[in-house]
């Protein structure tokens, strides 16, 4: 019998042995890079004409892999192949499907280190973030295990004399898995892994900034002896195979994290049925928000601080939950603002992450790096420059952690996603005003209180409308099982990855009912 879940612990390297491991394991990714991978279809691996390279964001002359591009005759072969292997994956019984997950998890424990050096390299993530990404990995093939065993149990009906009644959970079908490239092993492993061990088949499209870290995942499912075909790798970019791969017939679900934009189009596309089709396609989305930390008088203004440059920085703000606007009321406002201004001065170092002691990397690249600084234009004249905005060096995608003050609620830079380290400084009246502010994007996706008084903690509990609210700690750091997560509003479907519902997601209820 299975132990009860719990989280992998994370690593903060505070041990000579910890970063020991860690330079080794750098080491041995450095000694890889520039390898070519191909596309595994049906278990058979293709080699396309067309190629692309993926690049180190700190060192953009530094080659981390040539991956095959894959095309529209590809990606319908590899449908096909999802489709041949759902046939018999199907009724593969739950808990043989939930012991591959076991496998996979113990694998990547045991090689932790080197999957986080691999997200230093090619997405430019500081060392504890990588490692807590391939923790955050660990634990969605545990959760999900365990979760599908539950599901696999007698489902508990009200009895009927007369009648034998029983409720299952059956897979859905061939599906495709888009992860985005910020979280390019957890993301990508819980989504796959949740569609897998629920029975359905996959073909999985990774992010083309970050391809490197999802081969290595589909290295380890081989590794396991995962039937060839239940998981396809097929990188390329979206605009070749995406539309595809989303409208095809024979797709019964997408899940999908990234854009809003690219989330709506996939939404719209889905919803239009294909000859031949014989179901709603069913869309698991995640994507992105405008999150907050509102700041009170009565709060632990240290604290408070602490919280926002953490949310705001970690991974170059390019979180769906980081801390872009901060809300702080009125009579704590100009406190608040020098505290945060002096801790990122002090703790946010920017650099190459293999070094241990740069907290903040580069974007991931150049049409980010655009993207991020006009948006910095654009703060200028809407609101106060008080520190950064500016490039950090030629090489690499690096940009100085920035601060904007004086924000107004309804200014660009407080509404939409920026989805880099740029942090919007919005003064509210009192209480009141900053929940009404938080509420003032499109987004809902998470979000941050710091207040030591109940009855305003209470207020933003009924009203703060966002999937994901903390009271007196950062809004970023959601862990599987205890932080079950996702968004309202444009945010997405609301998914609730790392939560006893997801796996519904991913399956159709089915009632046998027999008279006796």
């Amino acid at each position: 019998m299975l132990p009860p879940f719990k989280n992998e612990p994370i690593v903060f390297f505070k041990e000579a042995e910890e970063k020991l491991a860690m330079e080794e394991a750098i080491a041995r990714v450095e000694a890889k890079l520039g390898r070519e991978y191909p596309l595994v279809i049906g278990g058979e691996r293709v080699t396309a004409a067309e190629k692309f390279k993926s690049v180190n964001p700190s060192k953009t002359d530094e080659v981390v892999g040539v991956f095959s591009k894959a095309d529209g005759g590809m990606a319908r072969k590899a449908v096909a192949a999802a489709n041949r292997a759902f046939e018999k994956w199907r009724w593969t019984p739950p808990d043989e499907r939930a012991r591959y997950l076991l496998k996979v998890a113990a694998i990547m424990r045991r090689r932790i280190y080197e999957l986080a050096a691999w997200m230093v390299i090619e997405e430019g993530k500081n060392w504890i973030e990588a490692y807590a990404d391939v923790a955050e990995a660990v634990d969605f093939c545990e959760f999900y295990a365990r979760e599908m065993m539950r599901l696999a149990e007698p489902q508990p009906l009200t009895p009927l004399a007369g009648e034998e009644n029983n409720q299952y959970y059956i897979p859905l079908g061939p599906g495709v898995v888009i992860p985005p490239w910020n979280f390019p092993c957890a993301i990508l492993v819980g989504m796959t892994a949740a569609a897998f061990v629920a029975g359905n088949t996959v073909v999985l499209k990774p992010a083309s900034a970050s391809p490197a870290i999802a081969y290595k995942f589909f290295e380890i499912l081989e590794e396991v002896n995962l039937p060839p075909g239940v998981v396809n790798f097929l990188p390329g970019p979206g605009a070749a195979i995406g539309d595809l791969l989303v409208s095809h017939p024979r797709v019964r679900f997408i899940a999908f994290t990234g854009s809003m934009e690219v989330g709506l189009r996939i939404n719209r596309l889905a919803a239009r049925p294909k000859r031949s089709q014989i179901w709603i396609k069913r869309v698991i989305a995640e994507m992105g928000g405008k999150d907050f930390i509102i700041v009170d008088g009565t709060a632990d203004l240290d604290a408070a601080a602490e919280g926002i440059v953490t949310s705001a920085y970690g991974f170059q703000g390019q979180k769906c939950s980081a801390c872009s606007r901060a809300i702080v009321t009125d009579d704590v406002y100009e406190s608040v603002l020098d505290k945060v201004v002096a801790r990122t001065k002090e703790k946010v170092t920017v650099g190459d992450p293999r070094d241990f002691a740069n907290f903040m990397g580069p974007v991931i690249d150049a049409a980010a790096e655009t993207k991020i600084l006009d948006y910095v234009e654009i703060g200028k004249k809407e609101g106060r420059l008080v520190l950064g905005g500016d490039k950090r060096s030629a090489e690499g995608y690096f940009i100085n952690p920035t601060i904007i003050a004086d924000v107004p609620p309804k200014a660009r830079v407080a509404r939409e996603e920026i989805f880099g380290p740029v942090l919007a400084f919005i003064r509210a009246k009192d209480f009141n005003d900053a929940v009404r502010i938080s509420n003032n994007t499109v987004y809902g996706l998470t979000g941050a209180v710091y207040s030591s008084d109940r009855a305003r903690l209470e207020q933003a509990r009924r009203e703060c409308h966002v999937g994901n609210l903390y009271f007196n700690r950062k809004c970023t750091g959601a862990l599987v099982g205890v932080h079950p997560f996702g968004g309202f509003n444009m945010s997405g479907t609301d998914s609730k990855a790392g939560g006893r519902d997801y796996l519904l997601l991913f399956t159709q209820a089915k009632v046998v009912s027999e008279a006796s």
